[in-house]
């Protein structure tokens, strides 16, 4: 029998299921980052849809902000099997440093030095105490490469932040950190993804 056709039959696929958080009152108003702000669970109809949706048996990771911890426990809630899920803290959400909890309407006002800077190149420039998205997608392509080495063949459940999923699909799809940015990825949103032998498919990006 063909070597590559026993390779093809006997490759393990691991898939990634991309959760985002719920949302957050601060989205459009205030730059939160890594800020650990509340977010709203009280949309039930969307937490059964996603408990039906996500496959049982599921190794199960998030980061470590609170938002994140709600929405897994408000799945749970809905009917989801959840084992206790594993804290990946670098699968949090881009850190802007000394402009968390600010407009921009504040850093214009204030005529803050750093922001013309960051305008140039928003994708890997720094916020002043912060991180670049080229930052945050290295961070994030060590968790997933580690997670798919450590657990072939199974399903990953993440409940993560938009800009966490825009850098895993970055990497599955080898996007610019522009194109990345240009990916919507709305609250309560499911994001498929697989890998087999090092090739990555891309099933479903920001559904609902």
């Amino acid at each position: 029998m063909n070597q590559g056709y026993i390779a093809a039959m006997t490759a393990m696929t691991t898939r990634f299921w991309w959760v985002r958080h719920a949302p957050v009152a601060w989205a459009g108003v205030r730059i939160y980052g890594r800020t650990d702000v509340d977010c709203d669970v009280s949309d039930g109809g969307a937490f059964a849809s996603l408990a039906a949706r996500l496959p049982h048996g599921a190794v199960v990771v998030r980061s470590h902000l609170d938002r994140t911890r709600r929405t897994a426990q408000a799945v749970a809630a809905a009917g989801y099997a959840l084992p206790a899920p594993v804290i990946e803290a670098d699968l949090a959400e881009q850190g802007f440093g000394n402009w968390e909890g600010d407009t921009w309407d504040d850093l214009f006002a204030r005529n803050d030095p750093h922001l013309a800077t960051f305008w140039q190149d928003p994708f890997r420039v720094a916020p002043p105490g912060g991180e670049s998205f080229l930052d945050v997608a290295a961070r994030v392509s060590t968790v997933i490469t580690r997670l798919a080495t450590d657990h072939p063949g199974r399903d990953i459940v993440a409940f993560a932040h938009a800009g966490t999923i825009r850098a895993a699909l970055m990497l599955a799809l080898d996007l610019t950190p522009d194109k990345a940015n240009a990916i919507v990825i709305d609250p309560l949103s499911l994001t498929r993804m697989e890998i087999t032998d090092g090739m990555w498919a891309v099933r479903t990006v920001n559904g609902l």
